[in-house]
């Protein structure tokens, strides 16, 4: 296989963490995937994006456990 995005062919299993935005907060989702060690390209197969639409489903109804593990602040520059 190559990547659609460089033609690398050094494309493997990998875990990542996607993320979903909920108005001001980011949610981290492990997920396994095949990524391109090139350029970073991840490749989710259809079980995968099931998943996804899951948890975003599930996130609208409030039915997933989330943990706390950092805080983003922005600097205000006058």
């Amino acid at each position: 296989m190559n990547c659609v995005v460089c033609k690398g062919t050094d494309i493997q299993l990998a875990t990542v963490e996607e993320e979903i935005h909920v108005n001001q907060d980011i949610i981290l989702v492990p997920m396994h995937t095949l990524v391109c060690q090139n350029c970073g390209e991840r490749y989710y197969d259809p079980k995968a994006m099931r998943t996804l639409e899951g948890i975003r489903s599930k996130l609208k109804e409030k039915r997933v456990t989330l943990e706390e593990v950092g805080k983003v602040q922005r600097a205000i520059l006058a």
